[in-house]
């Protein structure tokens, strides 16, 4: 199939809801270079509140330092030991990494053809690497974009149950400042999706 025919399956909306997924997915994968924050910093927002959270990000991408943001996410995710946040989702519905949640996981990764680079480390069940699947799946990067059905039982099964408990909890670490507006904008899009595929049913 020609590239322009791939282009046209995938609606407008679709796509942006993959460009937020992908985009949170960088955000929460590693610190944030200049070139993104430069690229963060002409996002513009509206007056719902992911709108003023895109907002709040963007203004604060233009503040901060690479450097700056480095320590920050340093001592929210990796911190001498551990950092403030364990972001994994076996984590936060069990209270131990590498539990049932990982496990579960890894059969659906493996069901979609989907695997870990070979260049990470980290436990697939990491809120990064979950929401860059989602967005991959939107788009069909790996193959056949998936089905609304297909998305929606990923989703329910392996972010719904803990993501918007974390953004939350981003939002008010005690190490957060530039993160602040991501969990915004997290917890918001959280809640878009959760019922956007409850009203798909």
């Amino acid at each position: 199939m020609s590239d322009a025919a791939e282009t046209t399956r995938i609606t407008e909306e679709d796509r942006l809801r993959a460009d937020l997924y992908n985009f949170l997915g960088l955000l929460l994968s590693g610190p944030p270079d200049r070139m993104i924050l430069d690229q963060t910093a002409q996002l513009n927002g509206d007056d719902t509140e992911l709108g003023q959270g895109i907002a709040t990000l963007a203004k604060l991408a233009r503040l901060t330092k690479p450097a700056s943001v480095t320590s920050e996410f340093n001592r929210l995710f990796i911190g001498l030991g551990r950092g403030e946040l364990l972001p994994y989702a076996s984590y936060y519905l069990t209270g131990f990494l590498n539990e049932k949640p990982l496990a579960a996981l890894r059969q659906d990764m493996t069901a979609r053809g989907l695997a870990r680079a070979d260049n990470v480390f980290e436990p697939e069940d990491n809120i990064a690497s979950l929401l860059e699947m989602m967005g991959a799946m939107i788009v069909g990067r790996f193959g056949t974009p998936a089905s609304l059905e297909q998305q929606k039982s990923f989703f329910n099964k392996h972010i719904a149950p803990w993501a918007g408990h974390f953004f939350s909890d981003l939002e008010a670490a005690k190490g957060s400042v530039f993160y602040v507006p991501v969990g915004t904008v997290g917890r918001c899009f959280m809640q878009i999706e959760s019922e956007g595929f409850r009203m798909s049913a």
